[in-house]
């Protein structure tokens, strides 16, 4: 059996989150068009006839503002480290950007191995597979020295369509060795179920405000009650000031309405039970310079 644990890098936005949710052929992480999406390093695992793959869903790497942001950086760096296979994902549909640069420096500059390069939304018109492999040369050209580092290996992908991510899962099998297995063959995550439940809950208000809210939006998990019948799990969603506290209820509270809904309606799929959730919206002003509740929200973990 062959046996991987898998850095899913790059910066965000590229689809790394949509790409682990397709090897694994379930939704395990949260996706939108926002950037920064995925907050938390989330552990998703890939069991087959082949082996057993564990893939780190890593936030993306960013321009960084504020507090938050720069643990969010710190998050990805530090997460990269210390795995089998280094999985580095590129939205192929753009330009190369100061941060794809930056990843492909530091797999130059540590010399890594096993590296794989996803050229990500292989479907669009416009894909920049070429001008990836001359950043890639320059790169080498200034870092590489007298040892460059082994070459990557190039896969196209389309991880939005289904099969589209198959070449990916091929080149991570390829280079993974036999081992023990690390998690029983049914379990495809063990991200702790709060925080699961909190970006269920965020991922519906990326949905409804889009850009106008969710970098300073916050979802805690104050308490999870269960019964055979249902879980009643009461969140405090949290806003940096009174002007935003409007914004997240709505107008009628209808915001908060579409967000339960919406929630409670993918939970039960995800855990098999009704979920009843009671949420509250709280003025906490900095809140992402909180290290109690970045703590909470998983954003201060062993990786920080």
């Amino acid at each position: 059996m062959k046996i991987a644990v898998v850095g899913v890098v790059g910066r965000t936005n590229a689809g790394k989150s949509t790409l682990v949710n397709s090897l694994v052929g379930e939704k395990v992480s949260i996706v939108s068009p926002v950037e920064q999406t995925t907050r938390n390093t989330i552990r998703a695992i890939v069991s087959e006839e082949r082996g057993q793959l564990v893939l780190l869903d890593t936030p993306g790497l960013h321009k960084a503002v504020g507090e938050l942001g720069r643990l969010l950086n710190r998050m990805a760096r530090r997460s990269a480290a210390g795995v089998d296979i280094t999985c580095v994902v590129f939205d192929a549909a753009q330009k190369p950007c100061l941060e794809d640069i930056g990843w492909m420096q530091r797999i130059a500059h540590e010399s890594a191995s096993k590296v794989i390069f996803v050229l990500n939304k292989a479907d669009k018109r416009s894909f920049n597979e070429n001008l990836f492999r001359e950043a890639w040369a320059e790169v080498l050209a200034e870092e590489g020295g007298e040892n460059p580092p082994p070459e990557p290996k190039w896969v196209k992908c389309i991880s939005v369509d289904e099969g589209g991510s198959k070449g990916v899962l091929d080149a991570l099998f390829e280079f993974a060795e036999e081992g023990e297995p690390l998690f029983d063959e049914d379990t495809i995550t063990d991200y702790p179920r709060r925080l699961t439940i909190a970006d269920v809950i965020r991922e519906k208000y990326i949905a409804k405000l889009f850009q106008e809210l969710p970098h300073e939006l916050g979802i805690v998990v104050r308490q999870i009650e269960e019964t055979p019948e249902k879980w009643l799990v009461k969140v405090d969603v949290l806003v940096n000031r009174e002007s935003q506290k409007p914004i997240a209820i709505g107008r009628g509270a209808e915001t908060v309405r579409y967000v339960r809904k919406g929630a409670e309606r993918e939970l039960k799929e995800i855990y098999g039970i009704k979920v009843s959730l009671d949420m509250t919206v709280r003025i906490s002003k900095n809140w992402m310079k909180n290290p109690v509740l970045l703590r909470e929200m998983g954003y201060m973990g062993d990786l920080v």
